[in-house]
């Protein structure tokens, strides 16, 4: 198949190959025509004329006045075929739009070239279909909702393009953040000690003494993909009233739950609602009063509201229904892990595979079988039902959030499969139960789809030395775990089914040295392992280590002090860079001109060449730019000692980034590496000049956000150049005003980078924002690294991968052009099924990386995951994974709000939640029952797509800075489901009585374990302190009257009123109570790759709002409280 398709995609029409990097490997078999492993055959949706117009858009995150509630419409019915044209004038568009974000990753239909759509512009138009509003109006369309796991079409080049790129223009690629996890579980156990061609290699941090084994060569595996073929229409399909968001009003009487008759005969898959702890069963008696946050704002004295007061206090819910109480989550008596150093996010997704999900215990106290009324006793002794599928009355029971993590759920594979399966820190999908066909799928409502952290540190990880890497011969697939052996020379393919023979070395096990057992040979027992790749993977010799630091001097960049923490930062860190004796480092400084420096061995000091021509840019010296780290470290170390008070007096207050950039590629094209970018202000000079785009007055504005596209493609085509050479650009943004992260960040985006952001950067009026970037800086410098790196992400015949989220650029169909590949990036992959997997009792999903190492080998390193499938919905939804939907739906949503809008995003996640419970409850449930109701796997779905409403990328009416919303949509895009689930629904605990109960010990530490408490100011005290962690940052709430014990002896101050305002360091204390706190927060700390800074908080505070916003329960001004969102979705299911 020739790329022309591709090309004519992306924007270029040429028809050429992608001629930069690693190319076909010539010894490999030829993939036959028909082997579906994962090729992403794009099956076709059909458009829908609008059924019910939507509403005039409204004013803030819901529409204030009283409710109107829509006509149900019936949805979900095939339409008219679609062809990839526009639509005739006046005719409608798409009233739903698609969930797949930029459609433009999506592989063509045909590989010819054929008409194109016309190539959008950089700043996309106004979509011809609105759907910010709710309610029905005749001149607007419908609103959007996804269409979940239907390969989007191409829609032409994402921007104009005026002259084409080295290779095809990335496809669908979209922005990413850093972090790495803590140290994996038991799942990666040592193997025995290793004879000379096995070595399992402990990964520790890069630094001084880290070893890699020689390696060499690499080629791109796979051919050109076969011919793909479109579906057949889905049975899903958008095509009912938009359901839109709820009034920001108390919730009319109507709405009110009725609570359930005491000895009402209930469905026999459901169980009675769990009983408080003082022994009376949820639902039976008088309400208890909301305990609201009168107390913390000084509002004491002030009575409750009663049900029906249309004024409501911050975290006070509406009119509780009597079996709304705060019953205390079931599970709160559980113990604590009293062994694992885990963060509390990852504690359980590294228990032993084994392990199944805790089961549903009644609380202590509450009633027996023989106190229960007849009906609910029998059904309490006869229930069979799984605790997944338990049935849930958000209505009833509002403490659903457990008191530890949420374990990733386990896959009902046999225990010798499960046994050896891929760690869901690794590689995790949305549904751990694969349906058999794409129309059960759909009829299911959620999205299917993977989650992956390829280059994840790990402390255990088996490394294979082999001339003979044992790979099917049909798909290229790595021999693994669940492939099955016929006997002892054939093996059958998990994913294409077919049979291939075992080689003759394969036969031999180095780790028993025995012969004859190719079934327990190291890559038939690891679903993780990492190979030494021989010569044939690799076309020219491995390239070397090579940094290259771009660095902003303006006078705005001086006035920061940034220099001096980067510069000192480099010193102390320069022996801990990755690399060996080939290494290599150059520095480039800009203002309105570009600093070269010459630091080739020999010379006596740095020499500063200032090149002024900056439309017409040109290299100096080539050849002593770069320089030998080892051979030419003092020059290096001289002149970052000159750096800072180099340019100390400046007055230059222009920036020309891009002649800058355009220099550093030059430089690095011969080689390849890797671009640090530290910017400090809008480009103004030069190419890739850039406007001020941001209205301050519209920062909180409730209609949609404008500006969320780049402003020019200049970023984005110069990515793309760099990824064809191997190059990726990582940047530091540190700047108080606007810098269009929506147009920088394409630099990162597209050539597999990482942004950090450092707003309002001072190096004396910030000093948590200084502690923060020497954190960040450190762990940069001397983390691992993967140079050259390509991924693909096979999957067994039947099902294929039609989008792609993360920083990259797509090559092919499934394969990912990652110039650098970092520990701290993650990736997300949606799926369809195109197939029907009948005859098949699992499925298979294998990642492969190859990359070169810091140290010149040529590795592979590679991760499979095996899924049982399944032929009922129940059975899908006993294997949904929330936290790993909630990750999928946010890439999706950050994709529709650049290609549709802001408003369209938050429709759809809405409309997510209202799919799959009203599916649930339509499809699963046999028996209807009054309320909100939702399986126990998914009862925190609502309360998660609540968080991301509220989330900074998508919250509206609420005052929020550009860059800070693009970079909040970055970080969802590209960190890994652990950090990014802590920046969704952070994690609140009390943390002044912490207590030595329960408690972890590590490294002679003594780390406490408080529980975690729901996001909602009835939580808090004023007699009380409060830690929350929401990622990236961390909050130390002090309540006004919190005990002076705590003061003391934790802060070091005498009273609350001596409490500084802009205290970020606990003070280390000789006292218990200080070693416990410091305990805690530094374990946090050290299980994630960043570093989160930590604000103290009074009443008084400035950041006192920005706590309260992670209120997540809580109403505000432009939000819902959850108990209302709940309503809105129950009315809206019920329809």
């Amino acid at each position: 198949m020739s790329t022309a398709g591709f090309n004519s995609q992306n924007g270029t029409g040429t028809g050429q190959t992608y001629a930069n990097g690693p190319s076909q490997n010539p010894v490999a078999p030829q993939q036959l025509p028909g082997v579906g492993y994962g090729m992403a055959h794009q099956p076709t949706y059909n458009p829908m004329q609008a059924k019910a117009p939507p509403p005039p858009a409204h004013p803030g995150l819901y529409p204030s006045g009283p409710y109107q509630p829509v006509t149900p419409v019936c949805s979900y019915q095939p339409g008219p075929p679609h062809t990839s044209y526009p639509a005739a004038s006046g005719q409608s568009l798409l009233t739903r739009p698609l969930m797949g974000g930029p459609p433009s990753r999506t592989p063509p239909q045909s590989a010819s070239p054929g008409p194109r759509v016309p190539a959008a512009h950089a700043t996309p138009p106004p979509p011809a279909v609105s759907s910010s509003g709710y309610y029905t109006n005749p001149q607007h369309p419908m609103a959007p909702a996804w269409q979940y796991n239907a390969a989007p079409q191409p829609m032409g080049p994402p921007a104009t393009i005026s002259t084409p790129p080295r290779g095809p223009v990335a496809g669908h690629v979209n922005p990413a953040s850093s972090s790495t996890g803590p140290p994996p579980s038991t799942a990666y156990s040592p193997a025995p000690p290793p004879p000379p061609h096995v070595s399992h290699n402990v990964t520790q941090p890069p630094g001084p003494g880290m070893s890699r084994s020689p390696q060499h060569g690499y080629t791109q595996p796979g051919t050109a993909p076969p011919p793909m073929t479109p579906m057949a229409p889905h049975a899903y399909q958008p095509n009912r009233a938009p359901y839109g968001p709820p009034p920001t009003g108390p919730p009319p009487p109507t709405m009110k739950p009725a609570p359930l008759p005491i000895g009402l005969p209930m469905a026999t898959n459901a169980t009675p609602p769990p009983p408080r702890a003082d022994g009376t069963v949820a639902g039976n008696g008088p309400p208890a009063a909301p305990s609201g946050y009168n107390h913390v704002d000084n509002q004491t004295g002030v009575p409750p509201p009663q049900p029906g007061t249309p004024g409501l206090h911050l975290g006070h819910y509406p009119s509780l229904p009597p079996g709304y109480q705060n019953t205390g989550y079931q599970n709160a008596s559980a113990p604590h892990n009293a062994t694992s150093p885990m963060h509390p996010a990852m504690q359980h997704a590294t228990q032993p595979y084994t392990q199944a999900p805790p089961p549903y215990q009644q609380p202590h106290g509450g009633p027996g079988p023989a106190q229960l009324s007849p009906s609910l006793a029998a059904m309490s002794l006869q229930s069979t039902t799984p605790e997944a599928l338990r049935v849930v009355n958000l209505l009833q029971e509002r403490n659903l959030l457990p008191p530890t993590p949420i374990p990733a759920p386990t896959p009902c594979l046999q225990q010798d499969l499960q046994k050896i399966n891929c760690h869901p820190e690794v590689f995790r999908s949305t549904l751990t139960s694969i349906p058999q066909t794409q129309s059960l799928l759909n009829k299911a409502k959620m999205p299917l789809g993977l989650l992956l952290h390829p280059f994840k540190d790990l402390s255990q990880l088996p490394v294979v030395t082999s001339s003979t890497i044992v790979r099917c011969r049909s798909c290229r697939t790595y021999i693994n775990p669940f492939v099955s052996f016929l006997d002892q020379r054939r093996w059958k393919c998990n994913l294409c089914f077919r049979v291939n023979d075992v080689p003759e070395e394969f036969m031999y096990n180095p780790v028993s040295r025995s012969y004859g057992e190719p079934h327990k040979r190291p890559e038939v027992q690891n679903a993780t392992i990492e190979f030494i790749a021989p010569s044939e993977y690799m076309l020219r010799p491995p390239q070397p280590a090579v940094y290259l630091f771009i660095l902003d001097v303006s006078h705005n960049a001086v006035e920061t002090g940034y220099l001096t923490v980067f510069c000192q930062s480099l010193l102390d860190n320069i022996n801990a860079l990755p690399g060996d004796s080939r290494t290599k480092v150059g520095f480039i400084t800009f203002d309105s001109t570009i600093h070269f420096y010459n630091l080739q061995e020999g010379l006596s000091q740095p020499q500063m060449l200032i090149v002024s021509d900056i439309e017409d840019i040109f290299l100096p010296t080539p050849d002593s730019l770069l320089v030998n780290l080892n051979e030419c470290k003092e020059l290096v170390q001289d002149l970052l000692k000159s750096l800072p008070t180099l340019f100390e007096k400046t007055m230059e207050t222009q920036s020309a980034l891009g002649s800058a950039l355009q220099a550093a590629y030059k430089l690095l094209l011969p080689t390849g590496g890797r671009m640090s970018i530290f910017q400090t202000q809008l480009p103004n000079l030069g190419v890739g000049t850039l406007q001020s785009r941001e209205d301050p007055n519209q920062r909180a504005a409730a209609k949609d956000v404008q500006h969320l596209s780049p402003a020019t493609d200049f970023y984005k085509k110069l990515a793309l150049d760099c990824s064809g050479q191997q190059v990726a650009v990582d940047l530091f943004l540190l700047s108080s005003q606007y810098c269009d992260l929506a147009s920088l960040g394409c630099i990162s985006r597209y050539s597999a980078g990482s942004v950090y952001y450092y707003p309002s950067y001072h190096h004396q009026h910030t000093p948590a924002q200084v502690e923060c970037f020497q954190k960040d800086l450190k762990r940069y410098l001397t983390r691992k690294i993967g140079f050259e790196a390509v991924m693909r992400i096979r999957c067994t015949k039947g099902l294929s991968i039609h989008t792609f989220h993360g920083n990259f650029f797509v090559r092919s169909t499934d394969l990912l052009s990652l110039p650098n590949v970092n520990p701290d990036a993650g990736f997300a992959v949606q799926m369809s099924i195109e197939e029907n997997l009948d005859d098949m009792q699992v499925v298979s999903f294998q990642a492969a990386l190859l990359y070169t190492s810091s140290k010149g080998e040529r590795r592979i390193r590679v991760h499979t995951l095996c899924l049982p499938v399944v032929n009922s919905l129940s059975d899908i939804f006993a294997g949904a994974d929330v936290q790993a939907i909630t990750g999928l739906l946010a890439c999706m949503a950050v994709d529709r709000s650049a290609t549709a809008s802001l408003s369209d995003a938050r429709d759809a996640m809405t409309n997510a939640a209202i799919d799959s419970l009203t599916s649930y409850r339509q499809s699963v449930l046999t028996i209807q029952q009054p309320g909100l109701l939702a399986p126990a796997c998914l009862r925190l779905f609502p309360l998660f797509i609540l968080a991301l409403l509220k989330q900074k990328a998508f919250r509206t009416g609420t005052s929020t800075r550009l860059d800070d919303r693009l970079f909040a949509m970055c970080q969802l895009k590209y960190q890994p489901l652990v950090y990014a689930m802590l920046m969704i629904h952070p994690a609140l605990y009390r943390v002044d009585d912490l207590s030595d109960e329960g408690a972890l010990n590590i490294s002679e530490r003594t780390v406490p374990q408080p529980r975690v408490l729901q996001l909602s100011v009835e939580k808090l005290s004023r007699e009380a302190a409060f830690l929350m962690d929401a990622g990236t940052v961390m909050y130390l709430w002090i309540g006004r009257n919190c005990h002076p014990n705590f003061l003391t002896q934790v802060l070091g101050v005498p009273s609350y009123a001596t409490v500084p305002d802009n205290l970020y360091l606990l003070p280390e204390l000789d006292t218990p109570e200080s070693q416990r706190t410091r305990a805690f927060v530094g374990w946090l700390r050290d299980q994630r790759p960043f570093f989160p800074s930590l604000q103290v908080i009074r009443d008084e505070s400035q950041l006192k709002p920005t706590f309260m916003q992670n209120m997540i329960e809580d109403r505000t001004e432009s939000a819902l409280s959850y108990y209302e969102f709940l309503l809105h979705l129950q009315q809206q299911i019920s329809k």
